[in-house]
């Protein structure tokens, strides 16, 4: 393999979006006279996205008509205060410049919607410009499926087999599998309790964004 390009999941890889996505649903639940989840439960459904979390917030099942609608208020309210706590997670800036000085590609390959995520990365400004930022506005199959790093590869100037992809959450290892990349799963990210992501078949783990680059240098 010789590596050419890493490429990052957002929420709960990249960025710690967490708190200002707790902040938002909080708002909402305040304004319906709901007490808050608390930051640690949250924080933990993040990765699942504002449907997973309106419905854990305010108790409802998968069909519920209300779903919706509280979600569009959850999202005007992130929209709002899109980066009041948001930061790079611990490492991820130095990583990031430990790839630009080695001359390799990053990038971002995200489920999360291209109006949040556009105006999200645009606020950080890193050693070196991402080659891609991929949304699933970008493709027609989201994650797990593979079009999106793709189209990533493509954007980039490299093949599947020359990227690493990195995530945290199940689905992100099994697009970086179902494409052909190394992953690395991220367990400082968004994981829920119960869940053990070393049942996820990624080629390696890492506990810290400082544990990445060593990763990486195994494969120039």
């Amino acid at each position: 393999m010789a590596l050419r390009a890493v490429f990052f999941d957002l929420d709960g890889t990249l960025l710690d979006t967490a708190q200002d996505l707790s902040a938002a649903l909080a708002s909402i639940m305040q304004e319906d006279g709901l007490e808050p989840l608390a930051l640690n439960i949250a924080r933990n459904i993040v990765s699942e996205g504002s449907y997973a979390l309106v419905k854990a917030g305010y108790e409802l099942n998968d069909n519920d008509k209300r779903i919706e609608p509280l979600r569009q208020r959850l999202l005007e309210h992130y929209m709002a205060k899109l980066n009041q706590h948001t930061t790079p997670f611990a490492g991820i800036e130095q990583l990031i410049d430990s790839l630009q000085s080695r001359g390799l590609a990053w990038g971002i390959v995200t489920n999360k919607p291209w109006p949040l995520t556009e105006p999200l990365v645009k606020q950080f400004r890193f050693a070196s410009e991402p080659s891609c930022v991929l949304a699933p506005e970008h493709v027609q199959q989201r994650k797990p499926h593979p079009e999106s790093l793709y189209l990533a590869c493509k954007q980039t100037g490299c093949e599947p087999f020359e990227a690493i992809y990195i995530g945290d959450h199940l689905r992100d290892i099994e697009c970086g599998r179902n494409a052909g990349m190394k992953t690395i799963a991220v367990n400082y990210g968004y994981i829920p309790a119960d869940e053990d992501s070393r049942q996820w078949q990624a080629d390696h783990y890492v506990d810290s964004a400082d544990e990445i680059w060593p990763i990486v240098q195994r494969y120039l």
